[in-house]
């Protein structure tokens, strides 16, 4: 049976997951009220556990260094308690292997050789490279579903990774390509990263050390 995480971890995670957020994004991503999340958002920012800064016309909460740790607190007793340790850690190990095909396939969306130049970036005409990048990716996408569905048997919060992915991948394979790698958008390749970030942050790994 799955548990639901309470408000306040979910709100200290989505900030952790996201990096840097407005306050509409963090109340989106784990489905929360909007002026509970700011509410929530201001109470953290007097603990010291988030800060809130703009720049460039963005304006956006992150993590502070001891809000970091007390999401990973938080995070290691959410395990304890659904005794969920020994799995996720099974599917990090699982999810690992997959992480690198992901990465290289990334890799080859965004390069693509030609003779002289090995880092040559991909400019898309070529369409069975492109074609062949986008299968891999299904085939990732395909490893993913099982890994997915373990998770969400413990946690809630961990659930919805797969059908980010493949609805991603689906609009990819559609001609909109920037749904493979963008940053900015909720692509195949971002999502993959919140994926690892909350792999590690549950698991309590540091990311410079983590495949």
């Amino acid at each position: 049976m799955t548990t639901a995480s309470p408000r306040d971890l979910l709100v200290l995670h989505a900030v952790r997951i996201l990096g840097f957020a407005g306050a509409a994004a963090v109340a989106r991503r784990f489905g929360l009220d909007p002026a509970e999340t700011l509410e929530e958002l201001h109470d953290v920012e007097a603990r010291g556990w988030v800060t809130h800064a703009g720049f460039a016309g963005l304006e956006g909460w992150s993590l502070t260094t001891s809000g970091r740790a007390e999401n990973e607190r938080l995070l290691a007793a959410e395990l304890h308690r659904v005794g969920g340790a020994p799995e996720v850690t099974a599917v990090y190990r699982d999810f690992l292997p997959l992480n690198g095909r992901l990465q290289r396939a990334c890799t080859d969306w965004q390069l693509r050789p030609v003779p002289g130049d090995r880092l040559a970036a991909n400019d898309h005409t070529n369409t069975d490279w492109d074609a062949a990048v986008l299968e891999e990716l299904a085939v990732v996408g395909q490893g993913l579903a099982p890994l997915a569905e373990r998770l969400g048997n413990f946690l809630s919060r961990l659930q919805g990774y797969d059908e980010r992915f493949a609805a991603a991948l689906r609009r990819a394979r559609a001609g909109e390509r920037g749904w493979v790698d963008r940053t900015d958008v909720d692509s195949c390749h971002r999502v993959w990263f919140e994926l690892h970030e909350d792999l590690i942050a549950t698991l309590g790994i540091d990311r410079r050390s983590a495949a």
